[in-house]
């Protein structure tokens, strides 16, 4: 008797079936695992796979410093999902300990290093249960603050846990644990570790890079081998899982897609929201097996016995790669758990649009004027662009009366709409006239935002029009007027209250490019990697105000500078920037002030005079600052 094997297709398990299990575990289901390092390595050991293998940026300064010889010990810190425990287990394997040992049951684990210390690791603070972790704190502290050579901590800890569990243990002592002020320091501002601390922070390593490395573990893995042998892909039939998979490795468009994932991924880190890896191997997992139809794939994530009824059924566009980057295949409470998912959402891709855009999905194919770009960038993809289902949609959309556009049949159309306008953004050729990508998105304009830091780093001068549509927008928001001046920053006022929306007396004014000591200068700050606005209003040190240009506050900045309402964008970034301003008002009067010391006797008579400076406006916009001299009654 003949067994089935794994390459029989429909006849036994698909040859990748154990992989693909396996990776869905990585996904955004509502029992996800693989927070514990060790559920991974044991549900590898079950499907019998080869592991996603990442790289651990700093294990070799890890093992470096422990090879140094250095006093002291080391703090692993990060979020939920960063790779603590990861990095941690490396390390151990790194110097000599046994990876059996490593498995064995419990949270501390201890090595003899060469040099005769004790190298004692805790695997995760978190499995201590309250007053469990005083123990490893305490020979922490002894380490660190007591002088004790004997032993190298190693502990593994989320950056708000520790910080709490030092704090209960300080209140239980009756003092102020003196390593807590310190590390909050180092985590919030990245001050300098406390001595005897060397403290790696994996919050503060995730990037485009690491995105572009999980894809390729993910997507390009040893295992996807399997499926050339497999009966779903051939004969003409198309595998969504492979499909999407060789879409994310960049096989079908010279990795165009990861570029423009990687795009979205740096504006939210530049945001200042962290994803740690496990986020990033869910929303690639959820890129490859993500599928809308839950009845077809159960928890919205494909098998590869989901296929077969997939592609007998026709709904294989409901598998959208696209979509699935941004985690519309999930039901909304579920991607809402996600960060990555929240993250992704906050671009409105899908539901952001243009008149064009629209004109070209809705009309494209009817219209002789639209029939070649639709043809060129939506037709071009039988898949996910312009399928059977989607083309029989948009005929009723279109054929359809009023009544008929308000059922059920113009909700699915719309909804489908909204996925074209997803593929759009990750598949318009660069600089495609009419329809620019980021005009998809609710950062629209981002593309300058990272064309900046590109210059900063490069050492290039940022564009005229960039530079140019900053100070418009600075200039507009300090005024409360419509002015059109790139060359100079006015610092207005109405006359002593500084929050004011509209100021039309102006304190001070700044050239819009540092020249001599004075003007804005846009530079890099290193620690962020965020551009930073840096405008000086005399020669000399203590002279500048800084602000930090987070990517929504170069959007609101923008769009105040294209004509917007500043509140109608966003409250915040207004509030951020009258708080900019109040402190440029300030610097201004301490400059007016260094500059008036020592010459009262050249006020003489002119003690009783007050000058102003309204700002007037020209045609054209252009704003100057018109002198009005005021004098006390005799």
């Amino acid at each position: 008797m003949n067994t089935p094997q794994q390459g029989d297709g429909a006849l036994g398990m698909p040859p990748a079936s154990a992989w693909v299990k396996f990776l869905r575990s990585y996904g955004p289901t509502p029992n996800n695992l693989t927070m514990f390092d060790e559920y991974v390595a044991n549900a590898l050991g079950r499907a019998k796979v080869a592991p996603i293998r990442l790289s651990t940026p700093l294990l070799d300064t890890m093992v470096s410093h422990i090879e140094s010889k250095v006093p002291g010990s080391m703090l692993i810190a990060g979020t939920a999902g960063d790779g603590k425990t990861y990095h941690c287990r490396a390390l151990w394997t790194r110097i000599g300990g046994d990876p059996k040992e490593w498995a064995d049951k419990g949270n501390v684990k201890e090595l003899r290093l060469i040099d005769g210390r004790l190298a004692v690791f805790v695997k995760d603070l978190s499995e201590f249960n309250g007053e469990e972790s005083d123990l490893p704190l305490q020979r922490l502290e002894r380490s660190v603050l007591g002088g004790d050579d004997s032993e190298v901590v190693i502990l593994a800890a989320n950056h708000g846990q520790l910080l709490d569990r030092l704090r209960d243990l300080g209140k239980r002592q009756n003092r102020t644990h003196p390593l807590r002020k310190p590390l909050q320091e180092r985590f919030l501002q990245a001050g300098p570790a406390p001595e005897r601390l060397a403290v790696f922070d994996l919050s503060r390593t995730t990037s485009r890079k690491t995105l572009e490395e999980v894809a390729r573990a993910v997507a390009g893995h040893s295992e996807w081998d399997n499926c050339r042998r497999c009966a779903f892909s051939t004969g003409g039939k198309v595998c969504p899982i492979d499909e999407n998979r060789r879409r994310l490795l960049g096989e079908t468009d010279g990795g165009q897609l990861a570029h423009r994932l990687g795009d979205l991924v740096e504006i939210a880190r530049l945001n200042g929201l962290h994803l740690p890896v496990r986020d990033l191997l869910a929303l690639c997992s959820n890129m490859v097996l993500g599928h809308s139809d839950a009845k077809a794939a159960k928890e919205n994530l494909m098998t590869c016995a989901d296929v077969p009824k997939i592609q007998e059924g026709g709904h294989i566009s409901k598998a959208s790669i696209y979509a699935n980057a941004f985690g519309a295949n999930l039901p909304k409470r579920r991607a809402s758990d996600r960060p990555v998912f929240k993250a992704m959402a906050s671009f409105g891709v899908g539901e952001e649009t243009t008149n064009a855009a629209d004109g070209l999905l809705v009309y494209g194919k009817d219209d002789s004027r639209l029939q070649a770009d639709f043809k060129r960038l939506v037709a071009v993809d039988p898949i996910y662009g312009a399928t059977a289902d989607f083309r029989a949609a948009q005929d009723a959309y279109l054929e359809g009366n009023e009544s008929v556009r308000l059922e059920d049949g113009a909700t699915e159309f719309l909804e489908m709409l909204e996925d074209q306008r997803r593929r759009l953004y990750f598949s318009l050729p660069e600089a495609e006239p009419g329809y620019p990508r980021w005009s998809m998105t609710a950062f629209r304009f981002a593309g300058d935002y990272l064309d900046i830091i590109e210059s900063l780093k490069s050492k290039k001068p940022v564009s005229d029009a960039t530079r140019g549509r900053i100070v418009r927008g600075l200039n507009r928001v300090m005024t409360g007027l419509l002015l059109e001046n790139v060359d100079r920053i006015f610092i207005a006022s109405s006359g002593g209250f500084t929050q004011s929306r509209v100021s039309v007396l102006c304190d001070h004014e700044t050239p819009s490019r540092r020249q001599g000591g004075v003007g804005m200068a846009i530079k890099l700050e290193e620690v962020t990697g965020r551009p930073q606005l840096d405008v000086s209003l005399s020669p000399g040190p203590g002279n500048s105000v800084s602000f930090d240009l987070t990517p929504i506050r170069y959007e609101f900045l923008s769009r105040v500078a294209e004509g917007a309402l500043p509140a109608s964008f966003s409250n915040e970034c207004l509030e951020d920037l009258l708080a900019f301003k109040a402190k440029l008002l300030r610097k201004a009067e301490i400059v007016r002030k260094a500059g008036f010391a020592g010459d009262d006797d050249e006020l003489g008579g002119e003690a009783s005079a007050l000058t102003l400076n309204f700002i007037d406006i020209e045609p054209g916009g252009r704003g100057f600052a018109r002198p009005v001299t005021v004098r006390a009654p005799a």
